[in-house]
């Protein structure tokens, strides 16, 4: 690094390699820290995800054989053959990522929009 000579502050290094002073400033850090020059690859920040390969490979079969399950029956399954506890909106997220669908409930009632009839209509003016 050119720091190393001496001699030169960091923020002359920032200018010189149109940098920002805080970057070298990192780097200056890590270098004392870990001795190395290089940049050292970024780890994973977070918690590792609880839904492993074998958890989505399971989903997979799962669904494949009973698309018509519901998320709270799927959701009971994931608990007792992984167990895993997932949360619905987290089982559907999955299914979303891994392109899977479940069937729908056909019980419930159609969404539509009520079409209004003639004698519903108001006219304009007094009465």
């Amino acid at each position: 690094m050119a720091y190393a000579g001496g001699g030169v502050t960091l923020a002359a290094l920032a200018e010189r390699f149109a940098v920002g002073f805080e970057y070298v400033r990192k780097i200056r850090k890590q270098q004392l820290r870990s001795g190395q020059m290089e940049r050292v690859p970024q780890t994973r920040h977070g918690p590792a995800s609880r839904v492993t390969a074998a958890v989505q490979q399971q989903l997979r079969g799962q669904v494949r054989e009973q698309p018509e399950l519901t998320l709270s029956e799927l959701q009971q399954r994931v608990r007792k053959t992984a167990g895993v506890e997932l949360s619905k909106s987290l089982l559907w997220l999955w299914l979303q990522r891994l392109g899977l669908r479940v069937k729908k409930n056909r019980s419930t009632h159609k969404s539509k929009t009520r079409r209004k009839l003639a004698n519903d209509v108001r006219r304009g003016g007094k009465r």
